[in-house]
């Protein structure tokens, strides 16, 4: 049915746009005789090792790494940090060099390498210098927020669990509406240039933030949402994050990693708890099982693949990897809330529902883990979100700069009829004609769109159900946050 009214647009923060610094590159290996670059050498390592515990939003002993002036004052406590010109002075070099194996900092963390302490230690007696160019010193937080002169894209949004904040991707920053759109609540200002995923805990307390600096940093932010603290800073790669989700206890964050890995960290620390690496291409979202003690994640290799928490163990591809099963990389993932079924979407355009754990036997190219394939959308999948009661998942696609939203019957629970489940079970180049076709009337490429089907003006790369299931969000290439009212009885 089509919508019965639409409620509001917004994400309206104008003024000048500062966009972010030019990338740097990291430099593992100096040469000979050339001097130490603080924004090549010496940054990156504080980059990765420090700024999460000494940045605005999360100053630790009032120290501030991420502004040069600042990273040379120290902190609180410990007088002045760094002396240009003398290694012997200064509390940082002492306090990151390791004495008998242990260092006071980085917190809780291994101490540097030795080849990182050298190359703080060169460029201290060479003078300590900021290089870092014109262009790259533009800084943000919570006194000096971004500045729009055009609505950023919007990558990802999520509704609280209580039906009254919603969370918008934006520049540097996470914008909390109130979920009418009436208030901006608050502006979470990170170190991360790009925030590519934001996902509330079930719990409500904690908002998740993934994102980075491309090629040069991926982090993971903890919010409190009570009080917009930042909880948690983790660094985590060379590259930007994506895809997070919550376990359902509200302890674990999983994300994806543009290293083809997956990985996990405790949200109340930091602490990495899971690792694995058997994609073959960026991991671009991310879900716990009903229990929490697996994984399921998609990227663009293709593949839905689902693994073991406890044991960091690859398990099993949901989906079918006979070439021609799907069509393109995988970029959205869903579980349903009361079962372990997970909708996915991708390149192909087709939403399509799976069971997360295999019932029948394994057989090479097979697809027995599908239950249900839905018509296609306008261009590739970006997006999906199931409602709360789990009855309906809404979708967001992309193509050439349109974009389209459309809400489906999720079926997650329905039983699938033994003759379709023994088609499935049958590798795809075993399936005859006759067998092909009545798998595609049953998964619905036959049928009518279920519910809404509303093609939009601009691509749509984020969408969520408001708790109470009378309305979606969805955002996306015009930087606008929409709000949706539907008939879906």
């Amino acid at each position: 049915m089509m919508p019965n009214r639409a409620v509001l647009t917004f994400l309206s923060v104008n003024a000048l746009l500062g966009w972010g610094p030019s990338a740097g590159a990291f430099v593992a290996t100096k040469a000979p005789g050339a001097p130490v670059s603080y924004y090549q050498d010496v940054r990156p390592i504080f980059q990765a090792n420090c700024q999460g515990c000494h940045q605005p939003a999360k100053n630790k002993g009032g120290y501030v790494m991420t502004n040069f002036q600042k990273l040379l004052a120290g902190g609180e406590k410990d007088g002045v940090a760094v002396v240009p010109g003398d290694v012997a002075k200064g509390s940082l070099l002492e306090q990151i060099t390791p004495h008998n194996g242990s260092a006071e900092m980085p917190k809780n963390k291994p101490p540097l390498a030795e080849h990182e302490l050298a190359l703080i230690r060169r460029w201290i007696a060479e003078g300590a210098k900021d290089d870092t160019p014109a262009d790259a010193k533009k800084h943000f937080d919570a006194e000096h927020p971004p500045e729009y002169a055009r609505q950023p894209v919007v990558s990802s949004l999520d509704y609280s669990p209580d039906g009254q904040l919603l969370a918008v991707a934006g520049f540097h920053e996470v914008l909390l509406h109130q979920a009418d759109g009436k208030r901006l609540k608050a502006r979470l200002i990170g170190i991360s240039e790009r925030i590519q995923s934001v996902r509330f805990s079930p719990d409500g307390r904690w908002l998740a933030a993934v994102g980075g600096d491309p090629a040069r940093l991926g982090e993971v932010q903890i919010w409190e949402v009570s009080n917009g603290k930042l909880k948690v800073s983790a660094p985590v790669g060379w590259d930007t994050l994506y895809g997070a989700s919550w376990s359902p206890d509200s302890k674990l964050v999983a994300f994806g990693c543009a290293d083809n890995t997956v990985r996990a960290i405790d949200a109340s620390s930091g602490k990495q708890v899971f690792q694995m690496g058997s994609h073959n291409d960026w991991v671009l979202e991310t879900a716990f099982s009903e229990k929490g003690d697996h994984v399921v994640s998609v990227g663009r290799d293709m593949t839905a693949k689902l693994s073991e928490l406890a044991g960091e163990r690859f398990v099993d591809n949901i989906t079918s990897i006979t070439p021609g099963a799907l069509r393109g990389g995988l970029n959205a993932l869903d579980r349903h809330p009361s079962s372990d079924t997970v909708v996915v979407g991708g390149a192909d355009g087709a939403p399509q529902l799976f069971r997360i754990f295999r019932t029948t036997a394994r057989k090479i190219g097979d697809n027995a883990n599908l239950l249900k394939k839905y018509p296609e959308m306008t261009g590739r999948v970006f997006a999906t979100r199931f409602s709360k009661t789990g009855d309906r998942f809404v979708a967001g696609s992309a193509l050439d700069g349109k974009g389209e939203v459309a809400v489906f019957a999720s079926e997650a629970t329905a039983n699938v009829p033994k003759d379709i489940e023994a088609i499935r079970s049958k590798p795809v180049g075993q399936q005859s004609e006759e067998e092909k076709q009545k798998l595609k009337d049953y998964e619905g490429q036959a049928g009518k769109r279920v519910f809404l089907s509303k093609v939009d003006t601009s691509s749509v790369y984020a969408v969520a159900f408001r708790p109470d299931g009378g309305a979606v969000a969805a955002a996306g290439g015009d930087g606008l946050a929409e709000l949706q009212s539907y008939d879906l009885d």
